[in-house]
C-alpha cells in the first residue's frame, strides 16, 4: 500500500489542532500524499499514533458517522470557488464515506449551505493498522469527480485528522472554533494537477420481487424492473435518467407525534432525489421549501405513487454557473391522483466571497383531473441570492411567488436573513412573510398566511486555566409567528448554556418561555382539546450527552412545564451500544405526560424505536428497525439485508410489517417482502 515507491514524494504535514487546545500542534503527526495516474485520483494518508492500543473503530458500514472514533477525512475544491466541494472519509476499519457540500455549508451553527451525506459515488479505500499507527489509502476514479477544463488545474484541499480518545480535532488548513471541514474558504491548495477530460456513461439495472399479504388482500405478488443512466457531459455536468423508478430499499420514515396544530416534516430518503438536492434547495429549511421533492411519488397518506421516470442535467456550465434541470412523471392511481408532470430549473451564479444569485421556476401539471373538472396546474418561481461580508458574515434572502388556479393576489413569499460567526460570538436574524394565498403545491408550508421573526446570539467560551471543562456556550434565541389576521400565533424564547467537558460529556440548562394563539379550538388527541385563546407557559429543558466514543453512551433530554395552559412532562433518552466496529444499537424513546385544566386524566403517549445493525464487512450489512407508537397502537418492523456491489447498487432483501389497532394491538395488519438486485454497468470503462 503506501511503501509502494510511488509515493517516494513530499508529503503535506503539520496538522493544527481545532480542539481540545485551538491552534497548538496536533499530539500525533499525519502526513498526506497526492498523486494521480491518468484515470485515478491518488490520496494516501499516515495517522502516526505513540499508542496504536488506544485506536477507537465505532462503525463500519458506509456512510456511517466518523464522529464516534478516529478518523481521517479530507475535503476538494476542485473548481476554486470556495462555496462547493466533495468530502471523502475513513476510519481504521475501511468504511466509505462521501458528502456533498453545497454553497459552502461552514458547520457553524449559523452554515447557509447544505452538507449532502447522501451524495454516493464509486471509489475505493484500503487502510492497515501497525506499531505506527494506522494508514489508508484513497482510490477516487477522475469520472467519480466533477472539475473543470483546464489542462493543468489547482485544487482547493484540506485534510482532518480525529484522535477520538482525546477529544482531539486536528486540521491541515486550520479552521476556527466555529467552522468544520466544510469551511472551504480556509481551505489550502494544491497545484500541477492535470486532470484528464473523462467519459463517464453508467447504467444501472434492476429487477424486483415483491410479495404482500394483509387484511386488506389474501395476498399479491408482482414483478417489476427499471434502470437509471448517468452521463457527464462534460466533467462539471452530468445527466440523470431513471425510468420505472424504485425506492424498495430505502429505510421507512421513523414514527412522530404531533401535539400541535402545523404540519409535521418528514425529510426526504430516496437516493435520486437526495443527490445533488442542494442545487434545487431554496427557502427556510423545516419550515418553508419551495421545492420538496416528497411531493413527487407520495401520496398525502404517506403511500406510494409510481414513478414512470424522469431526467435530471446538473453541475456545473464554465466555474461558476450552477444548473439544475429536473423533469419527473408520476403515473396516475385511480381515485387518488391524476398522472402528473413535475418540473423543477434551477440556475445560479456565483461570485466571490461566498456570493451568489439564483433562479427557480417549478412546474406541477396535472394531466386529467380526479372530478372531472380542468387539467390542475401549479407553478412557483422564485430569486434567491447571498451576500458574503467579509470573512465570517452572510447576507441571504428570496423572493417567491405561486401561481394557482383559483387564487390571486397575496400570493408571494419573502425573506431577509443575516448571519455572523467569529470565533466567540455566532449572531443571526431572519423575518419571513409568506402571503395568504402562497401555495407551493411541490414545496413544503409547515403553516400559511404569517410573518416570522428570529433571532439567535451564542457565545463560545474557552479557558486555558479549565482543568476538564472545554467549552462554555452560553445563547438565546426567539422565534415568533403573527398570523395574516394580527393575531401572535407562537413565541419562543430559548435561554440555555452547553457545558462541554474535555471528555465529550455535555450538560445543556436551559429555560424555555412559550406563547401560544389559537385561533380555533383543536383536539391533538381524543378528548383532550385546546381551546381558541392565549397561552403562556414556561418550561425547564435538560439535556445530558455522554461520551459517544464510549462502547455505551446516552443522550437524554427532558422538558417540564408548562404547555397550552397545562402541564407537560417530555423525557426524550436515547442508548447507544456497539461492539467493536461490527454491531451497533440505538435505543430511543418519547415519553409525553400531558395533563389539560379541568380534566383529571392524565394523557400519556410513547413512541419508541430500537435500531440494531450488524456489519460483516463495509459492503455487506443487516439493519432492523422496530418502532411503536402507543397513541395508535402502531408496531412496525423493517429489516434490510444489503450487500453492496458499488457505492449505488447491490443485492437487498427487504421485510416490512405493520400492525394497528383496527385489527387488533398484536394481530397481522400488512406484511411485505422485497428482492431487489441492481448493478451497475460502466460502459467506458
Amino acid at each position: 500500500m503506501l511503501s509502494d515507491a510511488a509515493w517516494d514524494r513530499p508529503s503535506l504535514s503539520g496538522f493544527w489542532q481545532q480542539r481540545p487546545i485551538e491552534g497548538t500542534r496536533s499530539t500525533q503527526e499525519t502526513e498526506v500524499y497526492i498523486g494521480y495516474t491518468e484515470t485515478t485520483l491518488y490520496v494516501g494518508i499516515v495517522a502516526y499514533d505513540s499508542d496504536p492500543s488506544g485506536i477507537i473503530m465505532a462503525d463500519s458500514r458506509r456512510d456511517a458517522s466518523l464522529e464516534n472514533g478516529d478518523n481521517v477525512s479530507f475535503i476538494i475544491d476542485s473548481f476554486m470557488d470556495q462555496q462547493n466541494g466533495l468530502v471523502f472519509g475513513t476510519n481504521p476499519a475501511g468504511i466509505e464515506y462521501d458528502a456533498q457540500v453545497s454553497r459552502q455549508a461552514s458547520g457553524s451553527m449559523m452554515g447557509s449551505g447544505g452538507f449532502n451525506l447522501n451524495w454516493d459515488t464509486n471509489w475505493r479505500v484500503a487502510t492497515h493498522i501497525g506499531d505506527y499507527g494506522w494508514s489508508a489509502e484513497f482510490e477516487i476514479p477522475f469520472r467519480s469527480l466533477r472539475f473543470g477544463n483546464q489542462d493543468v488545474q489547482t485544487w482547493g484541499f484540506n485534510f482532518q485528522r480525529t484522535i477520538r480518545r482525546n477529544n482531539e480535532i486536528a486540521y491541515w488548513a486550520p479552521i476556527s472554533r466555529q467552522y468544520s471541514l466544510s469551511r472551504l474558504a480556509d481551505a489550502g491548495r494544491v497545484a500541477g494537477i492535470e486532470a484528464p477530460a473523462m467519459r463517464n456513461f453508467k447504467i444501472t439495472p434492476y429487477l424486483l420481487g415483491r410479495e404482500r399479504t394483509g387484511n386488506r388482500i389474501a395476498s399479491l405478488s408482482d414483478q417489476d424492473g427499471g434502470f437509471d443512466i448517468k452521463y457527464s457531459v462534460t466533467p462539471s455536468l452530468t445527466l440523470d435518467a431513471t425510468y420505472n423508478t424504485d425506492f424498495a430499499q430505502v429505510e421507512v420514515d421513523e414514527f412522530q407525534i404531533n401535539l400541535d396544530r402545523f404540519s409535521l416534516f418528514l425529510p426526504e430518503q430516496r437516493p435520486f432525489f437526495l443527490e445533488n438536492s442542494a442545487q434545487f434547495t431554496v427557502g427556510d429549511p423545516g419550515e418553508m421549501e419551495l421545492f420538496f421533492s416528497r411531493r413527487i411519488g407520495i401520496a398525502g397518506d404517506g403511500s406510494a405513487i409510481p414513478i414512470k421516470g424522469g431526467l435530471r442535467l446538473s453541475g456545473k456550465v464554465g466555474d461558476a454557473t450552477n444548473v439544475g434541470l429536473l423533469h419527473m412523471q408520476a403515473d396516475e392511481v385511480a381515485g387518488v391522483a391524476p398522472q402528473t408532470d413535475f418540473s423543477v430549473a434551477r440556475v445560479s451564479q456565483e461570485f466571490d466571497n461566498r456570493s451568489s444569485l439564483g433562479f427557480l421556476v417549478v412546474n406541477k401539471e396535472e394531466n386529467g383531473s380526479l372530478d372531472g373538472g380542468p387539467n390542475h396546474y401549479n407553478r412557483t418561481y422564485a430569486v434567491d441570492g447571498q451576500l458574503g461580508l467579509g470573512d465570517d458574515a452572510l447576507l441571504s434572502g428570496f423572493v417567491a411567488k405561486t401561481d394557482t388556479p383559483g387564487l390571486s393576489g397575496d400570493d408571494m413569499a419573502v425573506r431577509l436573513a443575516a448571519a455572523s460567526d467569529t470565533e466567540a460570538w455566532s449572531f443571526a436574524g431572519s423575518v419571513t412573510h409568506v402571503g395568504e394565498n402562497f401555495n407551493p403545491e411541490v414545496g413544503f408550508l409547515r403553516r400559511k398566511d404569517y410573518t416570522r421573526v428570529g433571532i439567535f446570539g451564542l457565545n463560545r467560551w474557552r479557558d486555558a486555566s479549565w482543568d476538564n471543562l472545554l467549552e462554555m456556550r452560553p445563547h438565546i434565541a426567539y422565534r415568533g409567528w403573527w398570523g395574516g389576521d394580527g393575531l401572535y400565533e407562537t413565541g419562543f424564547w430559548h435561554v440555555d448554556n452547553h457545558w462541554e467537558w474535555k471528555s465529550g460529556f455535555e450538560i445543556h440548562t436551559g429555560v424555555n418561555f412559550l406563547h401560544e394563539g389559537v385561533r380555533e379550538s383543536f383536539e391533538f388527541a381524543p378528548g383532550y382539546e385546546v381551546a381558541a385563546g392565549d397561552y403562556d407557559d414556561e418550561e425547564l429543558q435538560l439535556v445530558l450527552i455522554t461520551d459517544d466514543s464510549q462502547p455505551l453512551s446516552m443522550r437524554v433530554t427532558a422538558k417540564i412545564g408548562g404547555y397550552f395552559g397545562g402541564d407537560r412532562v417530555q423525557v426524550t433518552p436515547a442508548i447507544n451500544y456497539r461492539v467493536g466496529e461490527v454491531f451497533n444499537a440505538r435505543l430511543g424513546w418519547t415519553l409525553n405526560e400531558l395533563k389539560r385544566p379541568g380534566n383529571p386524566e392524565k394523557l400519556r403517549i410513547n413512541v419508541g424505536s430500537l435500531r440494531m445493525t450488524y456489519s460483516f464487512s463495509p459492503q455487506i450489512s443487516l439493519q432492523a428497525l422496530f418502532q411503536y407508537n402507543d397513541a395508535t397502537d402502531v408496531v412496525g418492523a423493517n429489516l434490510r439485508f444489503a450487500w453492496l456491489t458499488s457505492a449505488d447498487a447491490g443485492f437487498y432483501l427487504v421485510y416490512n410489517e405493520m400492525r394497528d389497532e383496527d385489527v387488533g394491538m398484536f394481530t397481522e395488519k400488512r406484511r411485505e417482502w422485497i428482492l431487489k438486485f441492481s448493478h451497475t454497468f460502466d460502459l467506458f470503462n
